[in-house]
């Protein structure tokens, strides 16, 4: 709005004996304001808001201005949204009558303005004085959940009656069409909208939203632990991927005391193995003879007392050989279960190494869709040579009665912003989001992760990465997917994923779990140095970097370049624009004093650079990286290197002699690149002087 517009108006107010009898008047007799956006009526409106603000000692008379709510109410319903605070503002509409108020809106309700009738009520902080059921019902049919959601956001008790009301809905037997018959002719009625799986999950996102406590809904809850007790049955006797102990383990902590829960696992076990089986579940459960089925109630008769669970049925079929799966190659006594601080600072030390490449990996108790976000229970650390799994909740615990609860939040933040540490990971920012739930000082840890490499972004680039399953396997195992597959594909088994939906959060973990925690951290360690030594064999362009490195990571590592011309990002962009020259350049040398290392992925270049003349060593396709590092330092070679590998080597040698190539370009290219950083000139005497 121009100023001279606005100039006009407050002197148009200051003129009028009663500003906002004119106000009204001029909304009453004009259509303009109804429209959405800045119309001239809301500019008019929100400037005398301000003009009464600065004169505030414009005189109004009580009954004088009960009319003019009483006349500013009618329009209400039909003013767009932005003009709704501000006549409420003008026109006091707090101080008004709150009977005549709720009178008004629910006229508005028995016309069908059910949508006008909430958002008046909330402006007017109405809600307490209305049945909550019966103002929603109707915003819930016609889908306007949001609305509902801002209904009662200010108001715990509301929250409580209408997640009552929605989980009395959701129980079974009730009948749903007896809400929705009144409201049959309801405009914009979207009755597929308004069913049990619906309804379910909005009371579970209420649930979480508002931090009410679960049990206020036991039919969703109820409903929710009977898909998952499905979901476990399936798993185990119908897929096949579950054992006997983890199916066990997630049976117990879902069913619990629940009677009616446990009724429905004694028919579940009926129907997919025998009465005996049934009958030692119904004694664990202590489920009461009568309520059993006759046959399960005449084996319970014949059991003897025991305290464990024993197994309920073998399966002909489950393939228990480990044989087929990805096995760790690193000794059993390597793998360190951590509960004390103590361990776990001597872990530390290890960890936080520069040129350190760490597997990291964790594992939580599977939700199956419960309220709240999952908290870890498991940290995995692998190194090249051992791996560590830190007990969370036992550290967290003693952190908190030691006085010193961020301890945890600091080593993880150190080791994520360390640029020198390269962290492996697959699907990483879901594994962080459940980190920031297990400690909220790690809640934006994402912002400053460098070093970080998230193996999730191969899937679609690794060739022939796709799920397959050959005949033979078909209804005996299922065919691998994500991480799994990547194993298979790159180090030619899969990872045995039986352990997968584990109770990580009960202790002692069994050997098979401990097993598979350790094996999800180290594959990482053997697929990264598997595709950088042979990327091209996958698929994989030889910069790995552009596959690998998270977005994050670029972007910080591309600030921090900028000072720092030998340190260029992984990402190999240090390469594709214009570099910064040093303020003095080196001094120039020949290439016969000229000496490199070549990483075995930058064979092309070292045979261009031979040709000129330098003395050049080739690290074969099998060596590891760091053998690059031992060369360097024993003869003082310059290491040439690219992507990843270079974070690693970079931190083992001094300033300045390790040195990233852009990958994308050709041999010549990279070869122009190393001289004129390093000020090599050549000479045509220099071509060919060295032994080929």
């Amino acid at each position: 709005v121009s100023r001279q517009l606005k100039e006009e108006i407050r002197r148009g107010f200051a003129r009028l004996e009663d500003p906002l009898a004119g106000l009204l008047a001029m909304l009453e007799s004009s259509s303009d304001w109804k429209g959405k956006g800045h119309s001239l009526g809301y500019c008019i409106t929100t400037e005398l808001q301000l003009w009464i603000k600065a004169h505030p000692a414009v005189p109004q008379s009580g009954t004088q201005l009960k009319k003019l709510q009483a006349r500013v109410l009618r329009m209400l319903s039909q003013c767009p949204a932005n003009l709704l605070d501000p006549l409420i503002s003008i026109y006091q509409l707090h101080t008004a009558d709150r009977n005549y108020l709720l009178e008004h809106v629910s006229h508005l309700y028995l016309q069908g303005s059910y949508k006008e009738a909430a958002i008046l009520s909330i402006k007017l902080k109405l809600q307490p004085d209305q049945d909550v059921e019966k103002m929603c019902t109707p915003l819930l049919l016609q889908d306007k959940v949001n609305l509902v959601e801002d209904y009662v956001a200010e108001f715990p008790e509301l929250q409580r009656k209408l997640l009552q009301t929605l989980d009395t809905w959701c129980d079974p037997s009730f009948n749903i069409r007896d809400i929705t018959r009144p409201y049959q002719g309801l405009s914009r009625y979207k009755p597929e909208k308004f069913n049990r799986r619906v309804l379910s999950k909005l009371v579970f996102r209420l649930l979480e939203r508002f931090s009410v406590d679960p049990a206020l809904c036991p039919n969703v809850i109820n409903q929710r632990h009977l898909r998952t007790l499905n979901y476990l049955f399936y798993k185990r006797f119908v897929e096949k991927t579950m054992t006997e102990e983890n199916w066990a383990d997630h049976i117990q902590s879902t069913v619990g005391e629940n009677r009616w829960l446990q009724e429905h696992l004694v028919r579940s076990l009926l129907r997919h193995c025998d009465a005996r089986g049934a009958a030692r579940w119904a004694r664990h459960c202590r489920l009461p003879p009568d309520m059993l089925p006759w046959a399960v109630a005449e084996e319970l008769q014949k059991l003897h007392m025991q305290d464990r669970v024993e197994e309920v049925t073998k399966s002909d079929n489950y393939d228990s050989s480990k044989k087929d799966y990805y096995q760790l190659p690193i000794p059993r006594e390597n793998i360190h279960f951590l509960q004390t601080w103590e361990e776990t600072l001597q872990c530390w030390e290890k960890v936080l190494q520069p040129g350190q490449v760490v597997g990291v990996d964790m594992e939580w108790k599977p939700s199956f869709g419960m309220v709240g976000k999952p908290r870890v229970a498991l940290l995995q650390l692998a190194l090249k040579d051992e791996v560590f799994l830190l007990d969370l909740p036992q550290l967290l615990e003693q952190a908190e009665a030691e006085g010193e609860k961020e301890k945890l939040s600091h080593f993880i933040q150190m080791l994520y912003s360390d640029a020198a540490i390269t962290k492996l990971g697959y699907g990483m920012s879901g594994d962080l989001s459940s980190f920031a739930a297990t400690s909220s000082a790690l809640k934006d840890m994402q912002k400053q992760m460098q070093g970080v490499v998230d193996l999730l972004a191969v899937d679609k680039q690794v060739d022939g990465l796709a799920p397959e399953q050959s005949h033979e396997e078909r209804g005996v195992r299922q065919p691998e997917k994500g991480l799994s597959l990547l194993v298979q594909h790159v180090l030619g088994k899969p990872l045995d994923k039986t352990e997968q939906l584990s109770n990580w959060e009960k202790r002692p973990l069994r050997e098979e779990q401990i097993l598979y925690a350790a094996s999800d951290a180290y594959c990482l360690l053997e697929i990264y140095e598997r595709l950088c030594k042979d990327p091209e064999s996958f698929g994989l362009g030889s910069d790995l970097a552009e596959s690998l490195v998270g977005k994050q990571s670029k972007k910080l590592r591309a600030k921090k370049q900028l000072n720092k011309q030998e340190a260029p990002s992984p990402s190999g962009q240090e390469c594709q624009g214009p570099r910064t020259e040093p303020s003095c350049p080196p001094a120039p040398i020949s290439p016969r004093e000229f000496s490199v290392v070549c990483d075995n992925m930058l064979q092309g270049l070292g045979r261009y650079l031979r040709c000129l003349g330098v003395d050049v060593r080739l690290l074969d396709n099998e060596d590891d990286h760091r053998k690059a590092a031992e060369i360097a330092r024993q003869e003082g070679r310059v290491i040439l290197t690219s992507g990843l590998p270079y974070q690693t080597l970079r931190s083992q040698v001094g300033e300045g002699r390790c040195f990233s190539v852009n990958c994308s370009e050709k041999a010549k290219e990279q070869a122009l690149q190393v001289l004129k950083h390093f000020n090599v000139q050549v000479s045509l005497s220099d071509i060919f002087s060295r032994c080929q």
